[in-house]
């Protein structure tokens, strides 16, 4: 007899697993298909492996850098296996327990390639067997890959993904990063601290494209302490491999030799073709298309997280997860403001913001000021010696409402959840008492200076 449940959700990242953990805990009968590892992208080689090689990045840095504190180490050195090895124990430690919470909320999980074959109709491929099973509701939570150049693909040794790039088994001596965005950045850190010599080639003006022009020419000055090079407007017209390396040739005709070539131009939707044949799922281009309650065009099924390009974000799916859940089993919900959803960059220093950019807004039409507020003006930040960047908060002026806000420095992707709450509010930055000293105090100085009041910046030209 075919099992039948309620919801079944095709997908356990971030976006799949909660999405069938709440539509559980709503009582509803829950399965999950996963064809590869539980947890998806995000932790078995995305978020996690790579904030965990980053972090081992950071302490090396403030390792070499500890006689500015006035403590005398000597012969920090990275060790290539342990740092893999932590990181992979990470993972499996997580892993194993996001299996455990799925089984503890009596979700079922099913190994293998999950097809829809007619509404409500799945096929669960596996290596030694095909099973069937029936479900009231499907949300499709299938993720994404990297984006492969047609003209250079990967290889897996010399022309490599994000993926292959955080199971190096050893620290390569260059690597040129085709693609100056968030994982590019990220990895060009993590890299570079080991002693990589890195170079980032950026086919736009700046990197990390999708914020303001300031925050990519920050970045670009800091990665050059670590000695990365930004090449920005540049475009890569051929890698060639040469034995045990590579040339990349870029459109102006210079060359670049390194062992690694990582390309990082973004990641695309990845959803089985028999799933959109036999539902007639309608795409937006690569994504599925859906309406703000998650809903696709096919009656009682959803999709949710990088299969609707929405934000390509491990808390954005969370947060759609939750929208389809409870539309799934009997809702309402519908999805809020994207802008309200927080974007964070691992690099160092740190990128963060949350609601809209000083471009957007100028773009469209709005009269804004622009309050900032520097690191090196803070205490906590001088104690730590981390005073790299600025926070600049955007105000509407025909309603004084905050617009956006966004921060580079340390630990700042940890602040902007408390720069989220400030979005679309007139509440006195003045009458919220932030503890002294703390980072947290750059925040509000920044806000302060949107409205012209604050205490610690000079008064602004009239």
């Amino acid at each position: 007899m075919t099992e039948r449940f309620h919801c079944v959700v095709i997908g356990s990242g971030p976006g799949g697993y909660s999405a069938a953990i709440r539509c559980a805990q709503r009582g509803a009968s829950t399965a999950i298909i996963e064809k590869g590892l539980i947890g998806g992208t995000c932790l078995n080689c995305g978020c996690i492996p790579s904030k965990t090689l980053l972090a081992s990045a950071h302490t090396l840095l403030a390792a070499k850098n500890a006689a500015a504190m006035g403590i005398n180490l000597t012969g920090a050195t990275p060790d290539w296996p342990k740092i893999q090895a932590r990181k992979d124990n990470v993972v499996t430690t997580f892993r194993k327990g996001l299996t455990g919470l799925i089984q503890a909320n009596k979700v079922k999980i099913f190994e293998g390639r999950g097809i829809v074959t007619a509404p409500g109709q799945i096929k669960i491929e596996s290596a030694s067997s095909e099973t069937l099973i029936q479900a009231d509701r499907i949300i499709l939570a299938t993720g994404s890959e990297p984006i492969e150049i047609p003209a250079f693909p990967f290889d897996g040794q010399t022309i490599i993904s994000s993926k292959e790039a955080l199971l190096l088994k050893q620290i390569p001596a260059s690597m040129v990063i085709v693609g100056g965005g968030v994982i590019g950045c990220e990895m060009a850190c993590a890299y570079a601290a080991m002693g990589t010599k890195v170079t980032i080639v950026e086919a736009l003006t700046r990197l990390i494209p999708m914020e303001d022009a300031w925050v990519g020419q920050l970045l670009a000055r800091e990665l050059k302490k670590l000695g990365i090079d930004s090449l920005t407007d540049q475009k890569v017209t051929a890698v060639e491999k040469t034995g045990q390396s590579a040339k990349v040739v870029l459109q102006s005709g210079q060359t670049i030799e390194a062992e690694k070539i990582l390309v990082s131009v973004g990641r695309r939707a990845t959803i089985d073709k028999e799933t959109v044949d036999a539902l007639g799922l309608q795409m937006n281009g690569k994504v599925v298309a859906v309406d703000k309650k998650l809903r696709t065009n096919v009656i009682n099924t959803y999709a949710i997280g990088d299969v609707v390009g929405t934000t390509y974000l491990a808390h954005g799916a969370f947060a759609e997860a939750e929208v389809a859940a409870i539309n799934a089993t009997g809702g309402p919900a519908e999805f809020g403001d994207y802008d309200l959803i927080p974007r964070a960059v691992y690099t160092f220093p740190e990128i963060a913001s949350v609601g809209k950019s000083e471009e957007t807004c100028k773009a469209e039409g709005l009269d804004v000021s622009v309050g900032r507020s520097f690191f090196k003006a803070n205490g906590r930040s001088a104690a730590h010696n981390e005073t790299i960047g600025e926070i600049r908060v955007v105000k509407e002026k025909s309603n004084n409402k905050i617009a956006g806000i966004t921060m580079v420095g340390a630990m700042v992707t940890e602040l902007i959840s408390a720069a989220r709450t400030l979005i679309g509010t007139k509440e006195k930055i003045t009458d919220i008492s932030f503890p002294h000293p703390t980072v947290s105090e750059v925040l509000k100085e920044a806000v302060e200076d949107a409205f012209g009041v604050s205490l610690h910046n000079p008064p602004k030209a009239s």
